[in-house]
């Protein structure tokens, strides 16, 4: 079971992610599903009251809620008053399970087609049905938290942009890995933004699930950019003069930093003589081809 911290990191995430998912969302279609599959009733309350805030974005189309609870009696009363606030067009449903009963939550939710946003708190292992459901044919968005790596189970099926960290709370605690999936390169931002604001308020460090080393990353302003310099360097190696916006993606998919910080990296990089860029000044753009200085 999470502890209490590992539950206070979760539910700020979930909340900072739902705030830049849900307008996108209602911006490009007239219906979206948020599924929680393991939140605990706090969790469940912020994105009720997240939903709430939206109001005038919602109206004209609909929005459900999916709450999908095992152990939480007093779920209903904690989130009737939120309901009751709630615009006409957002209906919650509020389901006993556990988390793998998210494919038979999401189908009879009649969720295919328009965007889904999955929040799962898995206490096993990954399956193949509840990954298909959290991609929603291409429409879906994964927030999970589970023990271990998931990066290629989230690729083959379907996700194929992922991020991943493993928080280590204050005092050393870990708090599993929490892993997202999605097919958009700005949700891949938003999220890797999203961890590291949530990161600085709690005080949480993170580290690459598959570094051997174990190497952890303060969440800083100005964070240590010499373990990013370094894979960005090798990724050139490996392949060769990439744009710019490909190195942003590795950075988001296969580091513990930003795209900003890829930026700054690569900025520091040619600076130093060790990239060439396209352009002899400003700011980098995304097409902007980087080359391996020597």
């Amino acid at each position: 079971m999470p502890t209490d911290r590992t539950t206070d990191f979760l539910r700020e995430l979930l909340v900072r992610q739902l705030t830049t998912w849900l307008p996108a969302a209602l911006h490009r279609s007239r219906r979206a599903t948020i599924a929680l599959a393991g939140a605990d009733a706090g969790s469940a309350e912020a994105a009720l009251r997240l939903v709430a805030t939206h109001g005038d974005q919602v109206r004209g189309r609909q929005v459900t809620v999916l709450v999908l609870a095992d152990a939480a009696a007093d779920l209903p009363a904690r989130l009737g008053p939120i309901e009751a606030e709630l615009p006409a067009e957002v209906t919650v449903h509020l389901l006993p399970g556990e988390p793998y009963r998210l494919p038979v939550a999401v189908k009879a939710a009649g969720a295919a087609g328009a965007p889904l946003f999955s929040f799962v708190d898995l206490p096993g292992a990954v399956t193949p049905k509840l990954l298909s459901a959290a991609t929603n044919g291409r429409t879906g968005e994964l927030l999970l938290h589970t023990a271990d790596s998931v990066r290629d189970v989230l690729v083959s099926a379907g996700f194929p942009l992922v991020a991943e960290v493993a928080p280590v709370l204050p005092g050393g605690e870990s708090a599993g890995v929490i892993a997202f999936g999605s097919r958009s390169d700005r949700s891949l931002e938003a999220i890797r933004d999203a961890l590291w604001a949530v990161g600085a308020d709690l005080d949480v460090r993170y580290r690459d699930p598959l570094d051997p080393t174990g190497t952890t990353v303060d969440v800083v302003d100005d964070p240590d950019l010499e373990p990013l310099a370094h894979e960005l360097l090798a990724e050139l190696r490996a392949g060769g003069p990439r744009p710019v916006t490909e190195l942003r993606r590795h950075t988001l998919t296969a580091t513990v930093y930003r795209a900003a910080d890829a930026n700054q990296a690569l900025v520091d990089l040619i600076d130093a003589g060790a990239l060439r860029r396209d352009r002899e000044s400003g700011r980098l753009a995304g097409d902007e081809i980087i080359t391996l200085a020597r």
